[in-house]
């Protein structure tokens, strides 16, 4: 048995360490790809150390670029990728632009392709993220779904006969993380001199909140109006994007900072007062580990967090504010997305089929 994992985000880095694991565990062959999709040594490199994966046994340099032009120069590399490896399940990760490249590639050779987080929907065709999702689920010939309400969107989709309910892959690694913190200082909070719970976490990437410079320049002053120091953990394509249209990162209570090794973000959210983020890993995080989140989207895909109060939508600096002051969620012993044994699933999933 040969699997071969395509990743090339953070977010993905982060899935893949738990089956990685669980394949060396089940003496399963396992081949890692990376797409090169992001190359920032702190978003790239760092996660592969800190979360025990090994290196990657491919890794394609793609870099950045249009959406077109880097799909299409993955489906280029992969081709000959798959064919070398002949790989009995191609995994693949998310809904990124690696994400749909790969399943592509792989179907049009009749590899077998399995999606991992399978049937998340925004329901908002806006998003580059959800034509990913889309397209990858109904190409694909297994999809491992990470909550029941991802069950029933495959199942309306008539997709539920290829559909295993396996949970979330997410669930697993932060479980290991936290507790082998176990209560050590942030790095971030004696770095700044912050006061536990004196301060929140930000990240902001997506394209609807980045790409618009008056967007983007509302989002920013939203930040730095906050009533606590905010740390923005800041993406090189954000960063990048901001001096591009003069908007300064650091100003008011809004502070940049380099982005962190995973361990280092985990700890700092247990020590911040909330997390405001356009993340969907980083919303699940914060609800995982009982930190409040207010995101800034129209829509999340982890409808659950909301349900059960730990994370609200916002749209404007207003809501941004509203969000963060709320009182504290009631606690909650509710496990949506999982118990953290998800990985040991997907791989009884894939040696079984």
């Amino acid at each position: 048995m040969k699997i071969v994992s395509v990743v090339g985000a953070r977010p993905q880095f982060v899935k893949l360490a738990p089956i990685a694991h669980a394949a060396a565990a089940a003496g399963v062959k396992h081949v890692i790809v990376h797409t090169g999709q992001h190359y920032d040594a702190m978003l790239s490199d760092v996660f592969f150390e800190d979360l025990g994966i090994p290196a990657p046994d491919v890794h394609l340099g793609v870099g950045s670029g249009s959406h077109g032009v880097q799909t299409g120069s993955m489906l280029a590399a992969l081709d000959a990728v798959f064919d070398e490896h002949q790989p009995d399940w191609v995994l693949v990760y998310g809904d990124t632009n690696s994400t749909v490249a790969a399943a592509l590639s792989a179907v049009k050779l009749h590899f077998p392709v399995a999606h991992l987080e399978a049937g998340l929907r925004s329901f908002n065709r806006r998003m580059p993220e959800e034509h990913n999702r889309v397209l990858t689920d109904h190409a694909a010939d297994l999809l491992l779904a990470p909550t029941q309400v991802a069950v029933d969107h495959l199942a309306h989709e008539g997709l539920a006969e290829r559909t295993i309910l396996v949970g979330d892959v997410m669930t697993d690694v932060l479980f290991d993380v936290r507790d082998g913190l176990a209560g050590a200082p942030s790095v971030l909070v004696e770095e700044l001199g912050l006061e536990p719970e004196g301060f929140y976490v930000a990240t902001i990437h997506r394209a609807e909140n980045t790409d618009d410079p008056e967007r983007l320049r509302a989002v920013v002053e939203g930040l730095a109006g906050l009533d606590r120091p905010v740390i923005l953990l800041a993406h090189p394509r954000v960063v990048a994007k901001a001096a591009a249209h003069g908007i300064d990162l650091t100003q008011g209570s809004l502070h940049a900072h380099a982005p962190l090794a995973y361990p280092d973000l985990i700890a700092a959210v247990q020590a911040s007062a909330g997390v405001v983020t356009d993340s969907g890993g980083l919303q699940k995080e914060a609800f995982l580990l009982r930190v409040p989140c207010t995101t800034v989207r129209t829509e999340t895909e982890w409808v659950e967090t909301i349900e059960l109060g730990w994370n609200v939508l916002a749209d404007t600096a207003a809501e941004i504010a509203a969000g963060v002051s709320r009182p504290r969620p009631a606690d909650t012993d509710e496990t949506p997305y999982g118990d953290g044994h998800a990985a040991e699933r997907v791989i009884e999933a894939l040696t079984a089929g």
